[in-house]
């Protein structure tokens, strides 16, 4: 690349004086070259795993199609798209998704924060069992946390009734719009707490301890290392907690699906989708309301990556 760049030393290996550096890039290529070795055919599998089901459901979108009747198969083009969203069921179902995904996230995230502190800050014996006592809502699946939930709140064999002060013995949770999404809410809210927990706890291990003990001894209060220092330096993990839980929290089925069925006005996005496709047959329908679920999907990431403008190669050091 020099002028002075002489036939020989262009013509062959590189130049003497920088061994080093040659011997790195080197080394940087192959590792590359191994990590693709490596992860290529679990990249490829992924692609095709994931991108299959979603381009098969968008041309199963095309057509009106119920499985009953195959022989009247039909292109419509885009008219199913026009049918769902001129339908008030689905604007029903997307307002009460985008609310269960809004609270839940937002309370889960204060809550999160503060069981994360608190397994930050205990020591000793007791880290180990604070840990896990606040890990184990987590690890108890999703469905099984549902039909807990459900037998609490309902009106033969819960309890609730009798402990909730105001509310009388034969009160229906789950005959009212509002208090069946509360008990969703609160049972979303239970279960994947722990896991926002966990994933700003690993926030919280990456900020440095001297620029909080330099902020203390600066005279910042508190409030002013948390707000200026601490969470500052956990803005990579507070955009994976929120958008890994944000996504989740749009896709809720196994609640819903338990507790109501999309009864009382609860229906939400994927409780739609399961029953055009599943329990009506509707394949074209269904796969219509799944590719606006999956565009919905896209526009939460944009989102999050924008507002957030969290770099995460660089946060990981390798900027």
């Amino acid at each position: 690349m020099s002028a002075t760049t002489t036939p020989r030393a262009a013509g062959a290996r590189p130049a003497a004086g920088k061994p080093g550096k040659a011997r790195s890039s080197d080394k940087a290529r192959a590792e590359a070259k191994l990590g693709w070795y490596l992860a290529g055919p679990a990249f490829v599998i992924l692609v095709a795993v994931t991108g299959y089901p979603i381009l098969q459901a968008l041309y199963e979108s095309l057509f009106s199609y119920r499985l009953t009747a195959p022989g009247d198969r039909e292109f419509i083009g885009l008219r199913n798209y026009g049918v769902i969203l001129t339908d008030s069921l689905w604007w029903e179902a997307m307002v009460n998704t985008v609310l269960i995904t809004v609270v839940t996230v937002a309370i889960e995230l204060v809550l999160g924060f503060a069981l994360a502190m608190v397994m930050h800050k205990v020591l000793g014996w007791l880290r180990p069992i604070v840990r896990t006592a606040i890990l184990v809502p987590y690890a108890v699946i999703t469905v099984v946390s549902a039909y807990a939930w459900q037998y609490a709140f309902a009106l033969t064999t819960g309890f609730m009734n009798s402990v909730v002060p105001g509310v009388g013995e034969d009160f229906d949770w789950f005959a009212n719009k509002w208090t069946a999404l509360l008990v969703i809410c609160l049972s979303e809210i239970w279960k994947t707490t722990p896991f926002i927990s966990l994933l700003l706890l690993a926030g919280l291990a990456q900020v440095p301890s001297d620029t909080i003990e330099a902020a203390k001894v600066d005279g910042a209060t508190a409030w002013e290392r948390l707000w200026r220092v601490t969470l500052p330096n956990m803005k990579a993990s507070i955009m994976v907690a929120l958008l890994f839980r944000a996504l989740d929290a749009f896709r809720i089925f196994d609640n819903v699906y338990i507790m109501t069925q999309g009864a009382a006005g609860t229906q939400t996005v994927s409780a739609l989708a399961y029953n055009q496709t599943i329990s009506r047959l509707e394949i074209g329908l269904g796969s219509a309301v799944s590719v606006l679920l999956f565009v919905c999907v896209l526009v939460i990431c944009f989102l999050a990556i924008k507002v957030f403008k969290v770099d995460l190669a660089r946060a990981r050091g390798e900027g």
